[in-house]
Protein backbone atom coordinates (compact mmCIF):
# COMPACT_ATOMS: atom_id res chain seq x y z
CA UNK A 1 0.00 0.00 0.00
CA UNK A 2 3.37 2.13 0.60
CA UNK A 3 4.21 2.05 -2.82
CA UNK A 4 0.97 2.80 -4.33
CA UNK A 5 0.14 5.83 -2.37
CA UNK A 6 3.68 6.97 -3.36
CA UNK A 7 2.63 6.57 -7.12
CA UNK A 8 0.03 8.50 -6.53
CA UNK A 9 -0.42 12.41 -6.94
CA UNK A 10 -0.30 14.39 -3.67
CA UNK A 11 -1.47 18.19 -3.18
CA UNK A 12 0.28 20.02 -0.44
CA UNK A 13 -1.16 18.15 2.55
CA UNK A 14 -0.51 15.40 1.49
CA UNK A 15 -3.90 13.79 0.81
CA UNK A 16 -4.05 11.66 -2.52
CA UNK A 17 -6.07 13.30 -5.77
CA UNK A 18 -8.68 11.14 -7.18
CA UNK A 19 -8.91 12.74 -10.87
CA UNK A 20 -11.60 10.13 -11.91
CA UNK A 21 -13.22 9.35 -8.57
CA UNK A 22 -16.83 11.05 -9.94
CA UNK A 23 -17.28 7.87 -11.90
CA UNK A 24 -16.41 5.46 -8.77
CA UNK A 25 -19.25 6.70 -7.01
CA UNK A 26 -21.86 7.53 -9.57
CA UNK A 27 -22.36 6.71 -13.34
CA UNK A 28 -20.92 9.07 -15.47
CA UNK A 29 -23.38 11.13 -17.81
CA UNK A 30 -23.08 9.97 -21.50
CA UNK A 31 -21.88 12.66 -24.19
CA UNK A 32 -25.78 13.71 -25.48
CA UNK A 33 -26.65 15.02 -21.93
CA UNK A 34 -23.42 16.92 -22.02
CA UNK A 35 -24.10 18.03 -25.51
CA UNK A 36 -27.56 19.05 -24.33
CA UNK A 37 -26.12 20.80 -21.38
CA UNK A 38 -23.93 23.08 -24.03
CA UNK A 39 -26.17 23.86 -25.92
CA UNK A 40 -28.60 25.01 -23.28
CA UNK A 41 -25.84 26.83 -21.75
CA UNK A 42 -24.30 28.62 -24.82
CA UNK A 43 -25.67 31.93 -24.62
CA UNK A 44 -23.95 32.43 -21.03
CA UNK A 45 -20.62 30.48 -21.23
CA UNK A 46 -18.02 30.14 -24.08
CA UNK A 47 -18.18 26.33 -25.88
CA UNK A 48 -14.40 26.62 -25.30
CA UNK A 49 -14.97 26.71 -21.75
CA UNK A 50 -17.41 24.26 -21.73
CA UNK A 51 -16.30 21.46 -23.52
CA UNK A 52 -13.16 21.85 -21.38
CA UNK A 53 -14.95 21.11 -18.46
CA UNK A 54 -17.47 18.62 -19.41
CA UNK A 55 -14.30 16.62 -21.04
CA UNK A 56 -15.78 16.53 -24.59
CA UNK A 57 -14.83 17.52 -28.08
CA UNK A 58 -15.72 21.26 -29.72
CA UNK A 59 -15.14 19.87 -32.98
CA UNK A 60 -17.76 16.72 -31.77
CA UNK A 61 -20.54 19.07 -30.03
CA UNK A 62 -20.46 21.08 -33.23
CA UNK A 63 -20.97 18.20 -35.13
CA UNK A 64 -24.15 16.97 -33.08
CA UNK A 65 -25.24 20.32 -33.46
CA UNK A 66 -25.06 20.65 -37.06
CA UNK A 67 -26.91 16.95 -37.24
CA UNK A 68 -30.05 18.80 -35.39
CA UNK A 69 -30.72 18.55 -31.84
CA UNK A 70 -34.01 17.49 -29.92
CA UNK A 71 -36.85 19.76 -30.10
CA UNK A 72 -34.57 22.09 -32.11
CA UNK A 73 -36.44 24.10 -34.58
CA UNK A 74 -33.61 24.72 -36.80
CA UNK A 75 -32.18 21.48 -37.13
CA UNK A 76 -32.59 21.40 -40.95
CA UNK A 77 -31.55 25.11 -41.53
CA UNK A 78 -28.72 24.19 -39.48
CA UNK A 79 -27.65 21.35 -41.49
CA UNK A 80 -28.08 23.12 -44.64
CA UNK A 81 -25.83 25.95 -43.65
CA UNK A 82 -23.04 23.66 -42.41
CA UNK A 83 -22.74 21.07 -45.56
CA UNK A 84 -22.58 24.33 -47.84
CA UNK A 85 -20.46 26.45 -45.78
CA UNK A 86 -18.10 22.45 -46.00
CA UNK A 87 -18.86 22.47 -49.97
CA UNK A 88 -16.61 25.77 -50.18
CA UNK A 89 -13.93 24.21 -48.48
CA UNK A 90 -15.13 26.49 -45.70
CA UNK A 91 -14.48 29.69 -47.44
CA UNK A 92 -18.51 31.20 -47.66
CA UNK A 93 -19.55 33.85 -45.33
CA UNK A 94 -23.26 34.21 -44.34
CA UNK A 95 -24.37 36.11 -47.31
CA UNK A 96 -23.14 33.52 -50.03
CA UNK A 97 -24.29 30.79 -48.18
CA UNK A 98 -28.02 32.28 -48.22
CA UNK A 99 -27.43 32.76 -51.83
CA UNK A 100 -26.56 29.31 -51.98
CA UNK A 101 -28.81 27.11 -50.10
CA UNK A 102 -31.38 24.58 -51.33
CA UNK A 103 -34.48 26.00 -52.64
CA UNK A 104 -36.85 24.63 -49.74
CA UNK A 105 -34.75 27.30 -47.55
CA UNK A 106 -35.51 30.18 -49.61
CA UNK A 107 -37.25 32.10 -46.98
CA UNK A 108 -34.35 31.96 -44.48
CA UNK A 109 -32.83 35.52 -43.23
CA UNK A 110 -29.22 36.47 -43.07
CA UNK A 111 -29.59 36.73 -39.60
CA UNK A 112 -30.74 33.29 -39.30
CA UNK A 113 -27.86 32.11 -41.32
CA UNK A 114 -25.78 34.42 -39.11
CA UNK A 115 -27.59 32.92 -35.87
CA UNK A 116 -26.74 29.37 -37.37
CA UNK A 117 -22.90 30.11 -38.25
CA UNK A 118 -22.22 31.17 -34.36
CA UNK A 119 -24.16 28.26 -33.48
CA UNK A 120 -22.16 26.21 -35.29
CA UNK A 121 -19.31 27.73 -34.70
CA UNK A 122 -17.91 28.35 -38.47
CA UNK A 123 -16.93 31.47 -40.09
CA UNK A 124 -16.09 32.77 -43.60
CA UNK A 125 -12.42 33.40 -44.62
CA UNK A 126 -11.34 36.90 -42.80
CA UNK A 127 -9.85 39.42 -45.07
CA UNK A 128 -6.37 40.70 -44.69
CA UNK A 129 -5.13 44.36 -45.57
CA UNK A 130 -2.90 44.60 -48.91
CA UNK A 131 -0.40 46.67 -49.53
CA UNK A 132 -0.13 48.84 -53.02
CA UNK A 133 3.12 47.86 -54.64
CA UNK A 134 2.58 49.84 -58.36
CA UNK A 135 5.82 50.49 -59.62
CA UNK A 136 5.22 53.62 -62.14
CA UNK A 137 7.58 54.65 -65.08
CA UNK A 138 8.16 58.33 -64.97
CA UNK A 139 9.11 58.51 -68.58
CA UNK A 140 6.07 56.78 -69.63
CA UNK A 141 4.06 58.47 -72.09
CA UNK A 142 0.55 59.41 -70.12
CA UNK A 143 -2.97 57.55 -70.93
CA UNK A 144 -6.44 58.83 -70.04
CA UNK A 145 -8.37 57.22 -67.79
CA UNK A 146 -11.75 55.79 -70.11
CA UNK A 147 -12.87 54.42 -67.10
CA UNK A 148 -13.55 57.08 -64.49
CA UNK A 149 -14.47 54.80 -62.08
CA UNK A 150 -17.72 53.59 -63.99
CA UNK A 151 -16.81 49.65 -63.15
CA UNK A 152 -20.18 48.37 -64.93
CA UNK A 153 -20.39 47.30 -68.76
CA UNK A 154 -23.72 46.76 -70.50
CA UNK A 155 -22.26 43.85 -71.92
CA UNK A 156 -19.61 41.53 -71.69
CA UNK A 157 -15.65 41.44 -72.90
CA UNK A 158 -16.09 45.41 -73.95
CA UNK A 159 -14.75 46.59 -70.74
CA UNK A 160 -11.68 44.89 -68.88
CA UNK A 161 -9.41 45.74 -66.43
CA UNK A 162 -6.36 44.07 -65.01
CA UNK A 163 -3.76 44.20 -62.26
CA UNK A 164 -0.31 42.20 -61.32
CA UNK A 165 -0.10 40.72 -57.62
CA UNK A 166 2.90 39.09 -55.75
CA UNK A 167 2.62 35.37 -54.07
CA UNK A 168 5.47 34.28 -52.59
CA UNK A 169 6.74 30.48 -52.58
CA UNK A 170 9.72 28.96 -50.35
CA UNK A 171 11.56 28.51 -54.23
CA UNK A 172 10.99 32.64 -54.69
CA UNK A 173 8.64 34.91 -55.93
CA UNK A 174 5.71 34.27 -58.64
CA UNK A 175 3.91 36.88 -60.26
CA UNK A 176 0.07 36.64 -61.63
CA UNK A 177 -1.53 39.33 -64.29
CA UNK A 178 -5.10 38.99 -64.97
CA UNK A 179 -7.89 40.31 -67.07
CA UNK A 180 -11.50 40.79 -65.50
CA UNK A 181 -14.37 41.44 -67.51
CA UNK A 182 -16.97 44.11 -65.73
CA UNK A 183 -19.72 42.72 -67.26
CA UNK A 184 -19.72 39.11 -65.65
CA UNK A 185 -16.64 39.76 -63.33
CA UNK A 186 -15.06 36.52 -64.95
CA UNK A 187 -11.28 36.09 -65.04
CA UNK A 188 -11.23 35.80 -68.97
CA UNK A 189 -7.23 35.83 -69.15
CA UNK A 190 -4.48 35.55 -66.82
CA UNK A 191 -0.67 34.89 -66.92
CA UNK A 192 2.24 33.61 -64.26
CA UNK A 193 5.78 34.31 -64.83
CA UNK A 194 8.82 34.22 -62.39
CA UNK A 195 9.82 38.01 -63.42
CA UNK A 196 7.25 41.08 -63.63
CA UNK A 197 7.86 42.16 -67.52
CA UNK A 198 5.79 43.48 -69.66
CA UNK A 199 5.20 40.17 -71.25
CA UNK A 200 2.99 38.86 -68.28
CA UNK A 201 0.56 41.76 -69.29
CA UNK A 202 0.71 40.65 -72.98
CA UNK A 203 0.36 37.18 -72.67
CA UNK A 204 -2.80 37.86 -70.39
CA UNK A 205 -4.53 39.60 -72.58
CA UNK A 206 -3.74 37.79 -75.50
CA UNK A 207 -5.09 34.45 -73.47
CA UNK A 208 -8.49 36.25 -72.95
CA UNK A 209 -8.58 37.59 -76.87
CA UNK A 210 -7.52 33.92 -78.28
CA UNK A 211 -10.64 32.52 -76.05
CA UNK A 212 -13.09 35.11 -77.34
CA UNK A 213 -13.62 37.57 -74.53
CA UNK A 214 -12.38 40.96 -75.67
CA UNK A 215 -14.41 42.69 -78.00
CA UNK A 216 -13.31 44.59 -81.06
CA UNK A 217 -12.32 48.43 -79.30
CA UNK A 218 -12.49 47.23 -76.16
CA UNK A 219 -11.31 49.39 -73.38
CA UNK A 220 -8.61 48.11 -70.73
CA UNK A 221 -8.02 49.58 -67.44
CA UNK A 222 -5.00 48.99 -65.54
CA UNK A 223 -2.71 51.17 -63.09
CA UNK A 224 0.26 53.27 -64.11
CA UNK A 225 2.53 50.50 -63.59
CA UNK A 226 6.04 49.97 -66.19
CA UNK A 227 4.69 46.61 -67.60
CA UNK A 228 1.09 49.20 -68.36
CA UNK A 229 2.66 51.50 -69.78
CA UNK A 230 5.69 49.44 -71.80
CA UNK A 231 5.56 49.99 -75.30
CA UNK A 232 5.24 46.22 -76.29
CA UNK A 233 1.72 46.38 -74.66
CA UNK A 234 0.68 49.79 -76.77
CA UNK A 235 1.97 47.82 -79.93
CA UNK A 236 -0.09 44.82 -78.74
CA UNK A 237 -2.94 46.81 -78.06
CA UNK A 238 -2.84 49.11 -81.50
CA UNK A 239 -2.89 45.80 -83.40
CA UNK A 240 -5.89 43.81 -81.57
CA UNK A 241 -7.77 47.04 -81.86
CA UNK A 242 -7.84 47.54 -77.77
CA UNK A 243 -7.97 51.39 -75.83
CA UNK A 244 -6.03 51.25 -73.13
CA UNK A 245 -6.96 53.47 -69.90
CA UNK A 246 -5.11 54.23 -66.77
CA UNK A 247 -5.73 55.15 -63.67
CA UNK A 248 -3.87 57.13 -61.01
CA UNK A 249 -1.06 56.11 -59.49
CA UNK A 250 -1.45 54.73 -55.89
CA UNK A 251 -5.22 54.90 -56.50
CA UNK A 252 -6.68 51.32 -55.53
CA UNK A 253 -10.32 52.88 -56.04
CA UNK A 254 -9.38 53.97 -59.08
CA UNK A 255 -8.95 49.70 -60.15
CA UNK A 256 -11.42 48.33 -57.30
CA UNK A 257 -11.98 45.42 -59.32
CA UNK A 258 -9.31 44.01 -60.18
CA UNK A 259 -7.68 44.81 -56.26
CA UNK A 260 -10.97 42.81 -54.82
CA UNK A 261 -10.30 39.89 -57.45
CA UNK A 262 -6.85 39.60 -55.70
CA UNK A 263 -7.83 40.42 -52.57
CA UNK A 264 -10.17 37.03 -52.95
CA UNK A 265 -7.57 35.33 -54.14
CA UNK A 266 -5.41 35.62 -51.08
CA UNK A 267 -7.87 35.10 -48.44
CA UNK A 268 -9.74 32.42 -49.81
CA UNK A 269 -6.83 30.35 -50.97
CA UNK A 270 -3.18 31.92 -50.95
CA UNK A 271 -3.39 32.73 -47.22
CA UNK A 272 -4.56 29.21 -46.18
CA UNK A 273 -1.84 27.35 -47.28
CA UNK A 274 1.94 27.64 -47.94
CA UNK A 275 3.75 27.09 -50.95
CA UNK A 276 7.21 24.90 -51.63
CA UNK A 277 7.88 25.78 -55.16
CA UNK A 278 6.72 27.98 -57.62
CA UNK A 279 5.26 25.00 -59.70
CA UNK A 280 2.85 24.34 -56.80
CA UNK A 281 1.69 27.71 -56.40
CA UNK A 282 0.70 27.75 -60.47
CA UNK A 283 -1.25 24.50 -59.82
CA UNK A 284 -3.22 26.47 -56.83
CA UNK A 285 -3.73 29.43 -58.72
CA UNK A 286 -5.15 28.18 -61.78
CA UNK A 287 -7.09 25.41 -59.86
CA UNK A 288 -8.35 28.47 -58.10
CA UNK A 289 -9.98 30.52 -61.09
CA UNK A 290 -10.45 28.28 -63.49
CA UNK A 291 -12.15 25.69 -61.18
CA UNK A 292 -13.41 27.69 -57.70
CA UNK A 293 -13.88 31.23 -58.95
CA UNK A 294 -15.21 31.66 -62.25
CA UNK A 295 -17.20 28.43 -62.66
CA UNK A 296 -18.38 28.03 -58.58
CA UNK A 297 -18.31 30.85 -56.69
CA UNK A 298 -21.20 33.46 -56.50
CA UNK A 299 -20.11 37.29 -57.38
CA UNK A 300 -22.33 39.80 -55.41
CA UNK A 301 -21.90 42.51 -58.09
CA UNK A 302 -24.00 39.96 -60.22
CA UNK A 303 -26.46 38.87 -58.47
CA UNK A 304 -24.96 36.58 -56.55
CA UNK A 305 -24.40 34.41 -60.05
CA UNK A 306 -21.45 32.01 -61.52
CA UNK A 307 -19.23 34.40 -63.34
CA UNK A 308 -18.73 31.71 -65.85
CA UNK A 309 -22.53 30.58 -66.20
CA UNK A 310 -23.61 34.44 -67.21
CA UNK A 311 -20.59 34.67 -69.52
CA UNK A 312 -22.11 31.55 -71.35
CA UNK A 313 -25.43 32.49 -71.15
CA UNK A 314 -24.21 35.98 -72.80
CA UNK A 315 -22.91 33.82 -75.54
CA UNK A 316 -26.05 31.63 -76.18
CA UNK A 317 -27.62 34.93 -76.81
CA UNK A 318 -25.82 36.44 -79.06
CA UNK A 319 -25.02 33.49 -81.38
CA UNK A 320 -26.02 33.62 -84.65
CA UNK A 321 -28.98 31.49 -85.58
CA UNK A 322 -28.71 28.40 -87.34
CA UNK A 323 -31.19 27.88 -90.53
CA UNK A 324 -33.28 25.17 -90.24
CA UNK A 325 -32.86 22.21 -92.17
CA UNK A 326 -35.52 21.77 -94.99
CA UNK A 327 -36.87 18.45 -95.33
CA UNK A 328 -35.77 16.60 -99.05
CA UNK A 329 -39.37 16.18 -101.28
Amino acid sequence: MARVAQAQPRTRNGKRVFKKSRSLLRKRAGVEPRYQLMFAEKANYPVRWMSKHLEVSRSGFYSWVSLGCPEDDWSCVREAVYRVWTQSDRRFGARFILAFLPDEFRGTTLYRVRKCMRELGIKGCTPYKSKRTTIPDKNAKPKPDLMRRDFTSPIPTYKLVGDITYLRTHQGWLYLSTVIDLNTRMVVGWSLSERMTADIVVNALASAKARGYVAENAIFHSDKGAQYTSRLLAEWARDNNVRLSCSRTGNCHDNAVAESFFATLKNEMYYRRSFSSRAEAKMAVINFIESYYNRKRPHSTIGYQVPAEVMEDFFKRTAPKQPALQKAA
